[in-house]
């Protein structure tokens, strides 16, 4: 009777011990929490840098004297870009700026023995941007305002001239943006530029009046650094 007493006893203290135990706080820490990563989106504010080839036409018709020529200035484009893009679905809308320097100049002989001469030392554009996104790729088409600097000269046997103008025309073009990281994209992009038409004032045998009309093709390829726009919900840990 005491045996079988003592054996009861046992049974009942190892299952109390077994439920205080498991009343007790664990020691183990809590398992880590899985945030998963933002999901891709093209929305957001950018900047980047870009570099290319620019090659272009400076069409010159000097008036008075009967002369027409022009020049084929090319050369490198380089500079920096800013912009906002908005993702609805699939499609991204934006608009984007830009400003290059570039090394294209030219100067040619014509049969009257007077050198034209044409530089681009600056150009840029404010363009908007619509696009098609496929996973990470972006392709888009974009078109807006240009504008540049245009270096004319003139060198004859009567003296030597130059003229700087401002002027402002349009550029349109596509290209395509991949997404490395959610940050950090590369692109390629063509554009072809009109600058417009000018005039200004040769000394000729007599003064006369040339015009000018510039226009350019350029291919660049870039990067850009897009601007977080979504927070993470914090974490939430559950008590164990």
């Amino acid at each position: 009777m005491i045996r079988k007493f003592s054996m009861a006893t046992a049974v009942l203290m190892a299952a109390t011990g077994s439920a205080l135990a498991a009343d007790l706080p664990s020691r183990r820490p809590p398992p880590p929490v899985y945030t998963p990563p933002p999901l891709f989106t093209w929305t957001g504010f950018y900047v980047g840098g870009q570099i290319g080839y620019g090659f272009g036409h400076d069409s010159i018709y000097s008036r008075g004297a009967g002369v027409f020529t022009g020049t084929s200035p090319n050369g490198v484009v380089g500079g920096a870009h800013a912009g906002y893009n908005y993702q609805i679905n699939q499609f991204v809308v934006g608009l984007e700026g830009d400003v290059d320097g570039t090394s294209l100049s030219k100067s040619v002989t014509a049969f009257n023995g007077v050198t034209y001469g044409s530089r681009l030392p600056v150009e840029g554009s404010v363009r908007g941007r619509v696009g098609y996104a496929w996973d990470r790729a972006l392709f888009y088409a974009t078109g807006g305002a240009a504008f540049a600097d245009i270096q004319n000269s003139y060198s004859g046997p009567t003296g030597f001239t130059s003229n700087s103008t401002g002027r402002v025309g349009w550029t349109v073009g596509g290209g395509v943006d991949y997404a490395l990281t959610n940050n950090w994209s590369v692109r390629g992009e063509y554009r072809y530029s009109d600058f417009g038409r000018t005039n200004y004032q040769a000394p000729t045998p007599a003064a006369v009046t040339v015009g000018n009309h510039v226009t350019e093709h350029a291919v660049r390829v870039g990067f850009s650094y897009k601007f977080d726009m979504y927070a993470p919900p914090a974490p939430v840990l559950a008590k164990y």
